[in-house]
């Protein structure tokens, strides 16, 4: 059993760059791959500034998961600063757009 589907996130705005790459490293640095939720927690909590509460009503997710998210973006960021990799942004469990029942902010 893999329990319960996973409930898609709701991302308003695709990254402008889906790659980061760190200069002055010699050779191919690894490479970390932040999902497009993580980026859309970042996005909301740390560049927007939003209340975890408010910023996990506009992903349609709770305040725990998106908290939980937020947690594992950091550490995707964290390990790539720390230890020179390329950042890709890729993959996760999105839809593009606003959840059903909220009006979009502006």
């Amino acid at each position: 059993m893999n329990g319960r589907p996973r409930k898609k996130r709701i991302v308003h705005e695709p990254p402008k760059s889906f790659r980061f790459s760190p200069r002055g490293k010699r050779g191919c640095p690894g490479q970390v791959v932040l999902k497009i939720e993580e980026f859309e927690a970042l996005r909301l909590a740390d560049y927007g500034v939003k209340k975890h509460a408010d910023a996990a009503a506009q992903m349609n997710v709770s305040r725990q998961t998106f908290e939980r998210v937020l947690k594992a973006a950091r550490k995707t960021i964290s390990d790539a600063l720390v230890n020179g990799k390329i950042i890709k942004i890729w993959g996760g469990s999105f839809d593009f757009g606003t959840p059903s029942g909220v009006k979009e902010q502006k």
